[in-house]
């Protein structure tokens, strides 16, 4: 398993500086926007609630955007990612911003001894993250151990669905191609590109990642003690995630199935509560 994670790590870290360039991740609009916020965390404002006050940890955070976002909408942020070229990025970031952000390198299972045993009110998790994880399991105990009793996990994330079906880019068909459920042998993809330019070239092109099913997800975090206080699956997802079928959104960023897309949950957001 330390293979795939040094095989993810140099993909990402390659890929980060390329992301923090891009029109998608809007470096320039936080710039000079002091009220401007990601719109992966816009779309969920009616959702999040007040954050003012909030101690919150971003687990996984990459290059800072939807961090620095939860940090203007009121809450005391710390980000969290295993790669040191993103958290250049996020560091960067939070500096041309004037933000106080503290942001920690370590993989996500090694977080609360990497935070000092530190916890939190707030652990969010965003999209394209858990995919990441080979063990859906431990990362709700990590995520448990991180919050403070009353404190609330808060996720967006792809269906599980969505990372099941290939990308055969005709709209007629959905085909169900790869597994579901969680499998302990990771799923391997050489691809060259990104989802900010599929047309991309980089060195690190090989990745390994696992599915977990919502079921796996809902338990597992059931059985860290976590009790699930809202589960809100929707029509679209933050990417042109299958390219050629989908159709940009009213929502700044989002994008859905040009075709029948009520035949496919595209995302979800889940929020659970530790018990005081």
């Amino acid at each position: 398993m330390e293979n795939s994670f040094e095989l993810n790590r140099a993909n990402w870290d390659e890929r980060a500086p390329f992301h923090a360039r891009s029109e998608y991740y809007a470096f320039d609009r936080f710039v000079a926007e002091p009220e401007y916020i990601s719109d992966v965390v816009r779309f969920d404002l009616p959702r999040l609630g007040n954050l003012h006050g909030l101690r919150g940890l971003h687990l996984q955070c990459h290059i800072g955007t939807d961090t620095l976002s939860l940090q203007r909408l009121g809450a005391q942020m710390v980000g969290l990612d295993f790669s040191s070229a993103a958290l250049i990025e996020a560091r960067r970031l939070a500096a041309i911003t004037n933000t106080a952000i503290e942001y920690v390198e370590a993989d996500a299972y090694d977080a609360p001894a990497a935070l000092g045993g530190r916890t939190f009110d707030l652990v969010y998790t965003g999209i394209g993250a858990i995919c990441w994880l080979p063990d859906i399991r431990r990362w709700a105990g990590v995520v448990s151990e991180l919050l403070n009793p009353g404190g609330r996990l808060f996720i967006r994330e792809s269906h599980p669905v969505l990372w099941s079906l290939e990308d055969s880019r005709d709209d007629r068909l959905l085909v169900l191609k790869y597994p579901y459920f969680e499998h302990a042998e990771p799923f391997v993809e050489d691809v060259d590109g990104t989802y900010v330019d599929r047309d991309a070239h980089f060195k690190h092109t090989v990745n390994h990642s696992w599915n977990h099913g919502l079921g796996e997800i809902v338990t597992a975090l059931l059985d860290a003690g976590l009790q699930l206080t809202m589960f809100v699956e929707h029509d679209s997802v933050p990417w042109e995630a299958l390219p050629g079928q989908m159709e940009r959104t009213s929502d700044p960023g989002e994008w859905r199935l040009a075709d029948r897309p009520d035949r496919l949950p595209h995302s979800y957001t889940l929020q659970a509560v530790k018990p005081r």
